[in-house]
């Protein structure tokens, strides 16, 4: 490993310090009793006396004033002041620790442990006087500078492959990136209190599947040792969910983390979370009044209001939403009437609309490669798309009013889906030749048609009752929620190609 001159010179002073005598990384604890953000909160607001503080964390910067030094932390809640004098942390004598240590051993970027008490410097800043310090943490590798003025952010690094690769990194020196976890996490716990306050249970289902149902995608694909099987990662869990409502729940939900093994784009991973929501005894009309119930409460809680922005768009999440079907929003972006069109006149509507098609794309196919080019960018505003061809969703009850169509909606936001939702077919018979025209698709080389899973077939066969069910992605509703125009940005840790050290190749 090569070491640049500033990885170098740290090294060398972390064998000064421990030349000192100096632990650079106790094991002992720290005992922390306040927070930045706690002490800028409360501290003049309620007249509230911070002494015998206790707070660790990072340093950002040092102004050097000779036998003093103005030095800014950064916990995990923010940032804040610390005046550091000589003759308060050096005892007697020995000046080591000031003169020595802080000024020469430490950097930017080291981890500090220090007590004292609160006061207010004479520019008005609120600073922690401090009375002893520690050294927990001696950083090896420095810090992208950063620079700040009133508040605002200069030089802030930007580069997606540093931020995404090296994503620890970026949430030391980009706070707002902090908070985009901070709004998922809130965000998710909305999701969870809203479907738990209304009786519903959360599950756990599996990842590793025998057969990958419940969604039309290539899998990943890999071997059980121990059962000498082929296994695949989910590409979705419904039919493990409508399992639990045959067995006798009546609404279960669950987050998904699920995988598919297909292309990366600002809007997909082939790691994703999804949440999906099965309740008995329901259709997609009560569906889509309860997900409009629960997209509104998101941005309430998020935003203080239903109205989100988003890029250059304000994206208003008040009830109720729009609800066109598919076939009227085909006719209404492209003047095309494709309700009654056969396989070769939708291939025809595609060529005339210079959308490109693959020769195993069946007529489900056909249509939704129609739609997603031409109707989905139309729908910025939260709209339910209604009433899709059965073709295009086998794992759909048919229509109580219209031949050839199945109950099922999917949210639109921004001219992306973000919820998908059926009335469940329940019909074993029915399933089971859905599921076999499936197969014939995968014959002609459609490598995302659906597997024939004969458990669930058997399940359907003991009685699943009348069902809704929905699934959401949450990947890409934190996108909306935090104003983020990638998925990269809404994950901690997306997927990228291994970083190849030199002479050397990739672990396989």
């Amino acid at each position: 490993m090569e070491l640049n001159d500033q990885e170098l010179l740290r090294r060398q002073k972390l064998h000064e310090i421990e030349q000192l005598g100096i632990n650079p990384y106790p094991a002992q604890l720290f005992e922390v009793n306040t927070s930045a953000m706690d002490i800028l909160t409360h501290y003049h607001a309620e007249k509230i006396e911070f002494k015998n503080i206790s707070i660790a964390g990072r340093i950002m910067s040092v102004r050097d004033m000779g036998k003093a030094a103005f030095c800014v932390i950064q916990d995990s809640s923010g940032k804040i002041q610390l005046y550091i004098r000589r003759d308060d942390i050096c005892k007697g004598e020995d000046k080591t620790l000031y003169d020595i240590l802080f000024k020469k051993l430490l950097d930017i970027g080291d981890i500090i442990g220090v007590k004292g008490f609160v006061f207010t410097t004479k520019t008005g800043e609120t600073s922690i006087h401090v009375e002893s310090l520690q050294l927990l943490s001696k950083a090896l590798k420095p810090l992208p500078i950063v620079k700040e003025k009133d508040g605002e952010t200069f030089d802030a690094v930007t580069n997606p492959e540093f931020r995404y690769r090296q994503r620890y990194v970026d949430l030391i020196i980009n706070p707002a990136v902090k908070d985009t976890f901070v709004k998922r996490t809130r965000l998710m716990n909305t999701i969870r209190n809203f479907y738990n306050e209304k009786g519903y249970l959360e599950v756990d289902t599996p990842v590793l599947q025998a057969i990958p149902g419940g969604a039309a995608a290539r899998p990943f694909v890999t071997h059980h040792n121990t059962l000498d099987i082929p296994m695949y990662l989910r590409i979705a869990n419904e039919l493990y969910l409508k399992r639990l409502i045959v067995g006798g729940f009546d609404g279960v939900y669950e987050f998904s983390r699920n995988f598919r093994n297909e292309g990366m784009d600002r809007t997909h991973n082939p790691e994703f979370t999804v949440m999906e929501l099965y309740v008995a005894y329901k259709d997609y009309n009560w569906m889509m009044d309860l997900t409009e119930e629960l997209m509104e409460k998101i941005a309430i809680e998020l935003h203080g209001t239903t109205e989100v922005q988003v890029g250059d768009k304000i994206i208003d999440f008040k009830r109720p939403f729009k609800r066109i079907s598919m076939y009227d929003a085909i006719a209404q972006y492209t003047g095309i009437d494709v309700s009654n069109m056969d396989e070769a006149g939708l291939r025809a509507v595609c060529k005339q609309l210079h959308i490109e098609v693959a020769d195993s794309s069946g007529k489900g196919k056909l249509i939704d490669e129609i739609f997603g080019a031409k109707c989905e960018p139309h729908f910025v505003q939260p709209t339910f798309i209604t009433d899709y061809p059965i073709e295009m969703s086998p794992l759909t009850k048919k229509h109580r009013n219209h031949e050839g169509l199945v109950e099922r909606f999917e949210l639109m936001v921004n001219g992306k889906e973000l919820a998908n939702a059926y009335s469940e077919l329940n019909d074993p018979i029915d399933q089971r030749a859905r599921f076999e025209e499936q197969v014939q698709l995968m014959e002609r080389g459609d490598d995302e048609a659906m597997f024939i899973d004969h458990d669930f077939l058997r399940a359907l066969e003991y009685g699943m009752p009348p069902t809704a069910g929905i699934g959401i992605g949450i990947d890409r509703l934190v996108m909306i929620m935090t104003n983020n125009p990638s998925i990269q940005d809404v994950l901690f840790f997306p997927q990228m190609r291994p970083e190849r050290t030199e002479g050397q190749e990739p672990h396989l």
